[in-house]
């Protein structure tokens, strides 16, 4: 059902949540299939709970690998749905109505289900085993209250069609500007284009055999995602699937892992991929048109519903939206309308999704790439024969060459279209660099293997306007010097805590304090000795060092344009822009914010000596999606910081309401270290536990280990799994 059928109050919808559940008691041929297949399917759980999924067929072990996330977190399967639906308001207000409005221009459900009845029969198996692996479930647990969707459709996974956190593109396109737009107030909302603060993102590394110990390649996969984003699950079938890594929670392919051959990980980063079209739009006859090629075409209007929650009751709020042959018109600037062309879900990116993970070779994994329907990712691979191999994007239209494509271009003119698609050849890749070594941090794929890098004059600017960050610069400087690698080095090298940032920030700040205060200023007194613990600093982090927390709380102080990691074409990077604000930077830019740093911490501990760890804590205290943290309830003390200064560990954490203390809530997830030889050795680790219900002795008991970096063996053969499995069932048992 759709949400602008919706127009309902919550009761009835209460109403409606208990005669389905009711319904799904009563024995029908629909839930004898479905017992059926579930006895085709096998899951073993081992003894960290992970969940190993065998099935006679793909879709039988699709069908497991939905049930058995719905049995580790079926709220957090639903809330992604609830999201690409474009229906979160329905469950928390109207301070999400324009999100949903955004997610209902991007993503269309009529062409989702349009894709779906057209979908390959072996791609349809999946999609209905998908559906029903949930709906299975909620017959199954009838005491499972799901927030919004009682039943899932087959169609449902061709709203999302990549793995990405951030699989929606807008380019600059703000959701303020879309409300601005929408909501008949744009006159009084002036554009300020958006800031590339980001945070999170992903680490991946690959380990050439001239580089092991043993003369096999390795792949080091480290997503920074929101924790507990993806769990981690092994699923298999007698069809050649046999794929183990994080997938993410609704979704039926593993996003970043491996199989028997190869490994691959996914990196976020800034290709272009959506684009910003200037409208001219004219009224003739109460009709409007836009300009195209000195002609006028009429706008589309499409009436979109929104429901959204109010005191209990879903009141329903209709928008005239606007399109042009570009897509969606998304704001208004200098007077002209702004329409988005951009590919936000394609039936060929759930394909090229799926058969990357049955890949038994490189030549197999290129064929992959060859769909061109990847657009969020960069890819850093591995396999047994010993390839390394980095892909920057995937998914990238042939444009004018002369334009700059991170802004906004005219939309009048054909010069402006999207003329194909670009070969793989064509884009920023790079296969077995004589270094033996590949990284990505999200930075510019121009250091990926350092001095055998690919060479930027050699691609058009749109396909890699990605700068570089500090912990690229990390990154290089380690696998330059490392050789010998096994597991536990490259897993290791993974956890490099030096903050390169401040080895050029703490030289300018001491420089400030030596040369511009003098003894007899009163701030001197107070500035000495946090600066002698600085200046006496190593730059790496440490959860027993005071100087990471000085150094840490004073940089989110200064200058927002430091912590800028995605830029546009022609822009500085967050190397260049930290080196020319130290060049520039006067006293009065640095030595305030070290001052109020210090009576931040005197004023919350009685002193400003706070060792990193006694700020910065791990803390899950419940299974909720949104957390509440608590200085008095158990934590635990972590050493690594926020990647923006350099850390390859992520661990994003903030001061939260009513607490003097920081606690983490994105960056390392899902962490592997594979070596493909022979046989596959792996280690993995996950931010606290792989069970989202706080009664599961799997919840958090991983915690301890994420906070030391000590990962455990991953059980990838069925007899090592069944050596050491905690429960063995059919679904529904």
């Amino acid at each position: 059902m759709t949400a602008n059928k919706y127009g309902i109050q919550l009761s009835i919808l209460f109403l409606c949540i208990g005669l389905q559940a009711f319904a799904q008691k009563t024995p029908t041929a629909e839930n004898k299939r479905l017992e059926k297949q579930a006895q085709r399917v096998t899951i073993i759980r081992d003894n960290w709970g992970i969940a190993h999924v065998y099935g006679k067929t793909d879709a039988d072990a699709v069908f497991g690998m939905l049930y058995a996330q719905c049995e580790d977190d079926f709220q957090r399967v639903e809330m992604n749905y609830i999201d690409k639906l474009g229906r979160l308001a329905e469950i928390k207000g109207q301070s999400v109505l324009y999100n949903d409005l955004e997610t209902r221009l991007l993503i269309d459900a009529d062409e989702a289900k349009a894709d779906y009845k057209k979908a390959a029969p072996w791609l349809k198996k999946l999609l209905n085993s998908y559906a029903d692996g949930i709906n299975y479930y909620l017959h199954k647990h009838p005491e499972v209250k799901p927030a919004l969707l009682t039943h899932f459709e087959p169609w449902f996974p061709l709203l999302w069609t990549d793995g990405s956190i951030g699989a929606i593109s807008t380019a600059d396109l703000s959701t303020a500007e879309l409300k601005a737009f929408y909501s008949g107030n744009s006159d009084k909302v002036a554009f300020i284009e958006r800031e590339k603060i980001v945070e999170t993102g992903s680490n991946g590394f690959a380990i050439a055999p001239s580089k092991s110990a043993s003369g096999n390649a390795l792949l080091y996969i480290n997503p920074h995602t929101t924790f507990y984003f993806r769990p981690e699950i092994q699923v298999s079938s007698e069809e050649g699937l046999n794929a183990y890594g994080a997938v993410t929670w609704g979704q039926f392919f593993i996003y970043q892992g491996f199989n028997d051959n190869c490994g691959w990980m996914h990196t976020s980063n800034n290709v272009d991929v959506a684009d910003m079209y200037a409208e001219k739009i004219s009224t003739k006859n109460n009709k409007l048109y836009y300009e195209y090629e000195a002609q006028l075409r009429p706008v589309t209007e499409k009436k979109i519903t929104i429901n959204y929650l109010e005191n209990g009751k879903l009141i329903a709020k209709e928008f005239k939206t606007y399109f042009t042959h570009h897509g969606p018109i998304m704001a208004q600037r200098d007077g002209k309308w702004i329409s988005l062309k951009s590919n936000n879900r394609s039936m060929n990116s759930l394909v090229q999704s799926w058969v990357r993970t049955k890949s038994k070779d490189f030549e197999a994994y290129k064929k992959a790439m060859d769909l061109k329907a990847n657009t969020s990712n960069n890819t850093v691979y591995a396999d047994s024969k010993g390839n390394i191999a980095y892909w920057h994007g995937n998914f990238i239209p042939i444009r004018d060459k002369n334009l700059n494509w991170s802004k906004v271009v005219d939309g009048t003119t054909a010069t402006t279209e999207w003329k194909g698609l670009h070969d793989v050849s064509q884009m920023v890749h790079l296969y077995n660099p004589t270094n033996g070594w590949l990284q990505n941090c999200n930075s510019t794929p121009y250091s990926v293997a350092g001095e055998n890098s690919p060479k930027e004059e050699n691609y058009l600017p749109y396909m890699a306007p990605d700068g570089e960050n500090f912990r690229g610069i990390n990154a290089v400087r380690i696998f330059s010097q490392g050789n010998q690698y096994t597991l536990d080095k490259i897993i290791a090298d993974g956890y490099n805590s030096k903050l390169s940032a401040f080895e050029i920030l703490i030289p300018t700040l001491i420089t400030a304090f030596e040369n511009n205060l003098k003894s007899e200023n009163p701030s001197y007194k107070d500035l000495s000795e946090p600066i002698t613990v600085l200046k006496n600093w190593d730059y790496y982090a440490n959860a027993n060092s005071v100087a990471t927390t000085l150094a840490n709380e004073w940089a989110f102080k200064l200058d927002p344009v430091l912590q800028r990691v995605y830029i546009d074409e022609g822009e500085l990077d967050q190397v260049e822009n930290t080196k020319l604000f130290a060049k520039n930077a006067t006293q009065e830019q640095l030595l305030p914010q070290l001052q109020m740093v210090i009576n931040e911490l005197k004023t919350k501990f009685g002193t400003w000596q706070i060792p990193w760890g006694d700020l910065n804590r791990f803390q899950r205290a419940s299974g909720d999606i949104d957390l509440d943290y608590n200085d008095a309830a158990e934590s635990l003390p972590i050493g690594n910081t926020s990647v923006l200064w350099g850390c390859l560990p992520a661990f994003k954490s903030s001061y939260q309401k009513d607490t003097k203390k920081r606690y983490g809530y994105s960056g390392n997830s899902f962490i592997c270290a594979v070596e493909f030889g022979p046989k596959i050795k792996a280690k993995s680790l996950l931010a606290g536990g792989n069970s989202g219900d706080p009664k599961s002795k799997h919840f958090n008991d991983q915690a301890e280990m994420y906070q030391k970096g000590q990962f455990k063996d991953v059980l990838f053969y069925k007899e090592d799994v069944q050596k050491n499995a905690e429960r063995t069932y059919h679904p529904g048992e």
